[in-house]
């Protein structure tokens, strides 16, 4: 299999929950190995994140045969004081809309690439 993802060193700016959640929103159907590569983590630690996200209500999960289909609950409200109010769909939009500004934008991604934070 791929192997231990290479560490990072520095300051990164959103946690590997959000990681893995946006790559959820992006696919629904998406496998543990997918989300691991893509967010560069061990497989078992996507497992341990899906199950947070699942016990705080952030996302549900319903089998489809050998696979999962996830649905992320848009509607709850993010627990940490400091974002009172957000919700997990304005998070996911804020997001999609920071990766769609990069896309449309020539040289932007370059500059940024390899950069977490």
């Amino acid at each position: 299999m791929g192997g231990v993802p290479e560490g990072h060193n520095g300051c990164t700016i959103l946690t590997n929950h959000a990681r893995v959640l946006a790559s959820i929103a992006d696919d629904p159907g998406t496998r543990i190995r997918d989300i691991a590569a893509r967010c560069r983590l061990t497989e078992r630690a996507v497992q341990k994140i899906i199950s947070d996200l699942e016990q705080n209500g952030y996302l549900t999960h319903t089998r489809q045969g050998r696979s999962n289909l996830y649905r992320i609950e848009e509607g709850t409200i993010l627990r940490h004081p400091a974002d009172a109010g957000l919700t997990v769909a304005g998070l996911l939009a804020a997001l999609a809309q920071q990766e769609n500004s990069h896309e449309t934008q020539p040289g932007q991604g370059a500059r940024h690439q390899g950069s977490d934070g």
